[in-house]
């Protein structure tokens, strides 16, 4: 069992950027895949990122490459997503969660943490 606790969301001006963290629970989070996922206001989970227990491999959302950056610290067990050039349609509460690499999906379906808001308006 992995437990997460997102922060570093908030507003921002488009063009703007955030840097979120997940800090997670767990003896062995360093064999996790980790993943970011958003949910829109309204709106399904969607997928934005995802980095192997391999720490050399991510994996992006189309949507997001070349913007978004996902990495970790497994000493710290913690994972981060830094975010750049941010738009309005970024707007949503991000969360971390396992996941499945190379599928854009969270390991387990309806485990979702709390969640960090980021918002995105002029």
């Amino acid at each position: 069992q992995v437990q997460v606790l997102e922060s570093g969301g908030g507003w921002v001006q488009p063009g703007g950027s955030l840097r979120l963290s997940c800090v997670a629970s767990g003896r062995n989070f360093r064999l996790y895949t980790m993943g970011w996922f958003r949910q829109p206001s309204g709106k399904e989970h969607e997928f934005v990122a995802a980095i192997h227990f391999n720490v050399a491999s991510t994996e992006y959302a189309d949507s997001v490459k070349d913007r978004f950056t996902i990495s970790r610290d497994n000493e710290k067990n913690t994972v981060y997503l830094q975010m750049n050039s941010l738009k309005p349609e970024d707007t949503a509460v991000y969360y971390c969660a396992p996941a499945v690499y190379g599928a854009k999906r969270p390991l387990y379906l309806d485990s979702w943490g709390q969640g960090t808001q980021v918002t995105v308006s002029s």
